[in-house]
């Protein structure tokens, strides 16, 4: 979702390859030995992080200026220790665990940190949407939507207004088109 925000705020548009994850192409592992999505191939040039694929997309336009809107702690604690707990809070059976409780308990810190640059500003380093907002609420989003009960009943109403602007802005709604699984020797997509 954040490299395709990237994209899409970017104006570039690229060639796309909708992956199937439980059915990956063989031209997925010429790429990248990883074969994880999302991946960009830029000539010779491979990256294979979303984080990367967005910085890349902006440097070559960045009409919203939302590089210069990068907070690398923020965006490090959300994609490491945060991200660790959500995994194992969304799919406690992959870990071996009873529940994911514990983690989600664990990953509200993060949450309730957020929640409080929300309040004081509206988004993350910026009066509008920008690199960190963009790079975290996927994240988030994933998290309200694995118990969205107990995610509504907490006290983080500027999280909650933060999240529900992201999910309903018309970058979010433009980048969610869904598209047909690409096999080899498929026309070309192109993205957005």
């Amino acid at each position: 979702m954040r490299a395709r925000m990237a994209i899409a705020v970017s104006g570039l548009t690229v060639e796309l390859r909708e992956v199937v994850l439980r059915d990956k192409p063989l031209e997925l592992f010429e790429i990248s030995p990883k074969a994880t999505v999302p991946v960009l191939l830029d000539g010779e040039r491979v990256l294979d992080e979303s984080l990367d694929i967005m910085r890349w997309a902006l440097q070559h336009n960045d009409p919203d200026k939302w590089l210069q809107h990068i907070d690398d702690d923020l965006i490090a604690a959300n994609d490491g220790p945060f991200k660790q707990h959500l995994d194992r809070y969304k799919y406690p059976g992959r870990y071996d665990l009873a529940d994911g409780n514990d983690h989600r308990d664990a990953a509200l810190a993060h949450l309730e940190m957020l929640n409080a640059k929300l309040a004081a500003s509206g988004y993350l380093g910026s009066s509008r949407p920008s690199f960190n907002d963009i790079a975290l609420f996927p994240f988030v989003r994933q998290f309200a939507a694995t118990d969205p009960n107990w995610f509504e009943a907490l006290p983080l109403e500027p999280l909650r207004h933060w999240l529900d602007s992201l999910v309903s802005s018309p970058l979010f709604l433009a980048i969610m088109k869904r598209y047909p699984q690409w096999r080899s020797g498929d026309a070309p997509t192109f993205f957005p």
